[in-house]
């Protein structure tokens, strides 16, 4: 073998290998979790007497009143919903506020069935004290939400395991 097609053989091979050590390790990554959490804040208590009340008017029609006596521990999440990705259905403690940030989350009632589409920049309560509810990522992009969970336990997880509605979704 002549030098000059030595060296090209050995450029070459040097070649496909930093080309394999920097292709591989990025495509061999795990893709993202269909829902990551992450907290922003840790759980905290009101120092003083607090008592909260919303008054959530759905369509214009149906007025629901949710009072909290103690909202006491609260706790703010970031979630990142990726396409497609729907969360269990479930309750929570106490009411949460959420803003959507990115994306669109539609949000599903499980004694209606009722779908309600929040685009990024708006925002909604849900009641939790046992309002079971579901909620999916309905586009090709993440969605990302920022929730304040009020009424939180002290410890453990924010949602309450829920049972499944037979007709929805």
């Amino acid at each position: 073998m002549s030098r000059k097609r030595g060296a090209a053989v050995a450029t070459f091979l040097v070649a496909v290998l930093v080309i394999s050590v920097n292709v591989l390790p990025s495509a061999a990554q795990t893709p993202p979790p269909p829902i990551a959490t992450e907290f922003l804040s840790g759980r905290a208590v009101f120092t003083d007497a607090v008592h909260m009340k919303f008054r959530n008017r759905l369509d214009k029609k149906t007025t629901q009143i949710v009072r909290v006596n103690d909202p006491s521990t609260t706790v703010v999440a970031r979630f990142t919903v990726q396409p497609g990705a729907q969360f269990p259905w479930h309750s929570h403690a106490g009411p949460v506020v959420v803003n959507v940030v990115e994306g669109e989350l539609v949000y599903v009632d499980a004694m209606t069935c009722t779908q309600r589409s929040y685009p990024a920049g708006k925002a909604f309560v849900d009641p939790g004290q046992g309002h079971v509810h579901s909620a999916f990522n309905p586009t090709d992009e993440e969605t990302v939400l920022v929730a304040t969970f009020y009424d939180a336990p002290a410890e453990g997880s924010l949602l309450i395991p829920g049972e499944a509605p037979e007709d929805c979704l």
